[in-house]
């Protein structure tokens, strides 16, 4: 029988935002703590099937069972999202498997209109004359996280994708929110709408990793993205508009953290009780009441609150 206690609930961030972490397996976690239409954003990142070291899970199920149970979690974020709602899905193939993300988008996003292809560029390699003359380089760059690849047929993979579904293709974006500045002044004059001397960023999106010295200290995780992607997604979706959101795969809790960072309510879940122990810490660490324990059952959290409000349920009995 699943708990009625959460892993972990706390108030953090700048705001004091709720923060609940369940120990659970999403498939069943989504419907049974979420109401229907309760959350504007999802953004996750499920196990890749490639056979990476988690602790718990077993990441090397038979290609078609894995996709099957892909399948399964878009179909439980379709029960929570609301009508407005992005569902940001994060996936990286291999070079040997390029089909990979494409395969997993498509189950999961069956429910869903395909919005957006986002592409997550970890590391890129930049010529001094491609730059032109405006960039001031006095070499060529090479920048972000790169991990060597031996081989005679494949080269270096050097991003992931980030699918972005909602529900009918028509979701309002805040563009301009993770906005570049325009490099050629005069578009500024040119370009209807430029007046604020910014620009969509596109659909590339440049966003290494930091230096990682002490894996088991600094990323004691096998597969994690870096809290900005989380937040990119949060801040293009348009911060105002999001009353809750989720990450069924949290990991050791990035997304949590950015949604902390902005004032955002958010639910979390894992099936690792250590992973979720890393993200309580994560949390407390960046927060004005991280010498606080996390509150117990019983104590406000985003289940006391969004119980009392008609549009943000939670706790539903199915």
């Amino acid at each position: 029988m699943p708990s009625d206690r959460p892993f972990a609930r706390l108030r953090a961030g700048p705001q004091e935002s709720p923060v609940e972490l369940w120990c659970e397996d999403a498939l069943a976690g989504l419907p049974r703590r979420l109401g229907p239409g309760s959350v504007d954003v999802v953004v996750t990142s499920p196990p890749y099937n490639r056979r990476m070291p988690y602790r718990t899970y077993r990441d090397d199920r038979p290609r078609s069972e894995y996709l099957r149970w892909v399948g399964d979690v878009g179909r439980s974020v379709e029960q929570v999202l609301s009508d407005g709602g992005s569902f940001f899905l994060n996936v990286g193939g291999s070079p040997s498997d390029p089909w990979l993300p494409y395969d997993v988008a498509r189950e999961a996003g069956r429910p869903f209109v395909l919005q957006n292809v986002l592409h997550w560029v970890k590391s890129i390699a930049i010529d001094r004359a491609a730059a032109g003359r405006a960039a001031g380089l006095d070499r060529d760059l090479a920048l972000g996280h790169y991990k060597p690849l031996v081989s005679e047929r494949y080269v270096h993979g050097a991003l992931e994708y980030i699918f972005h579904f909602t529900r009918r293709g028509d979701v309002p974006l805040d563009r301009l929110a993770i906005g570049v500045p325009y490099q050629d002044k005069s578009n500024v004059r040119r370009w209807r709408g430029a007046a604020a001397d910014l620009r969509c960023r596109g659909n590339t999106w440049f966003l290494p990793y930091p230096t990682i010295r002490y894996a088991q200290r600094d990323r004691p995780h096998p597969a994690t993205f870096p809290p900005e992607l989380p937040d990119w997604c949060f801040r293009l979706h348009g911060l105002s508009r999001i009353r809750l959101a989720v990450d069924p795969f949290v990991g050791i809790g990035s997304s949590a953290v950015a949604a902390a960072q902005r004032g955002i309510p958010f639910v979390g879940f894992d099936v690792d009780r250590a992973y979720l122990a890393a993200t309580t810490e994560r949390i407390r660490g960046r927060s004005p009441t991280s010498k606080r324990r996390p509150a117990v059952s019983g104590r406000p959290g985003i289940s006391g609150t969004l119980r009392r409000s008609p549009t943000r349920r939670v706790g539903s009995t199915t």
